[in-house]
């Protein structure tokens, strides 16, 4: 007999669902809303601080920080919007630390996945390897900063809804958690 999958937390649940709808807006719009991430992650520090006290406060700062923290160098780079950045933030707020890094590292596999099927499907995957290829040489010649044809801000770069895989990995670390 197998072990029985043990049942979601509210918190976990909310996580999800906070996921869930910044999903549906940035594939509408391309954006997260500041509104929705703001608000997630002050409702989970609150939640926590509610439910258990300092230490809940302060393990759901260490997750929003955390979180947001691990996604922020993708940002800084270009490669990334502020709105996914927060997101991981927000989920953090309400799954804490340990699982913060587990959404960031399951969002990256699953943004893997999910960004080459997107690339073949509107005929960008030739392209895209391209523009990795002449990133590597760049960092390697420049060093570690934005190569400003290759960023978020260049309108030529098609703009991949990253809160997708994000809803991806969150879904995957409260399920295997």
């Amino acid at each position: 007999m197998g072990t029985a999958q043990p049942e979601l937390t509210l918190a976990e649940c909310l996580a999800v669902a906070v996921a869930a709808i910044a999903c549906g807006f940035d594939l509408r719009t391309r954006r997260i809303p500041n509104a929705l991430t703001f608000g997630a992650a002050g409702a989970g520090l609150v939640f926590h601080a509610v439910i258990q006290g300092p230490s809940g406060a302060v393990s759901s700062l260490g997750g929003c920080l955390l979180g947001a923290g691990l996604f922020f160098p993708l940002f800084a780079l270009g490669g990334m919007g502020a709105g996914d950045v927060k997101l991981v933030g927000a989920l953090g707020a309400w799954l804490g630390p340990g699982q913060a890094v587990w959404v960031v590292l399951s969002s990256a596999i699953a943004g893997g996945v999910l960004g080459l099927v997107y690339a073949l499907a509107i005929g960008y995957a030739r392209t895209a390897i391209t523009n990795v290829l002449a990133l590597l040489a760049y960092w390697r010649t420049v060093g570690l900063r934005p190569a400003p044809e290759l960023t978020l801000a260049n309108q030529r770069v098609p703009r991949f809804p990253y809160a997708l895989p994000i809803a991806v990995g969150t879904i995957f670390t409260v399920w295997f958690r």
